[in-house]
């Protein structure tokens, strides 16, 4: 069974610094990009940092030079590193990981971490 579990949520104050991190198990697909995706109540998901296996990354316009987006070495897990955070970057962020296998596509998302910034 596919899983990815995150970690590393939490409160904080506005300023501070967190890592999330999510542990992927079970990948019998070949990965073609990690990411991590954010949504807040009554809002719709959209994309914080994600990363290719090629290494190139992209970020939301929001988060660029606060935030960034590692892969482990054993390339099953990745890191979100959240600098100067806002009361703004509260949400429920989740992992996800898509790749391919025999010409289909996967697509798989954690159950979420909570981060609260508060001002």
């Amino acid at each position: 069974q596919v899983q990815l579990v995150e970690s590393g949520g939490g409160l904080v104050q506005a300023g501070g610094s967190l890592r999330l991190s999510c542990a992927a198990s079970g990948i019998t697909f070949s990965i073609n990009a990690m990411g991590w995706y954010r949504r807040t109540p009554g809002k719709q998901r959209e994309l914080v940092a994600r990363i290719c296996s090629g290494g190139n990354t992209n970020y939301a316009d929001s988060v660029k030079g606060r935030f960034t987006i590692l892969r482990g070495n054993a390339k099953n897990r990745v890191y979100l590193q959240m600098n100067s955070l806002k009361p703004e970057d509260t949400a429920v962020y989740y992992c996800n990981v898509d790749g391919s296998w025999l010409g289909s596509a996967y697509d798989y998302w954690g159950q979420g971490t909570q981060v609260t910034v508060s001002s």
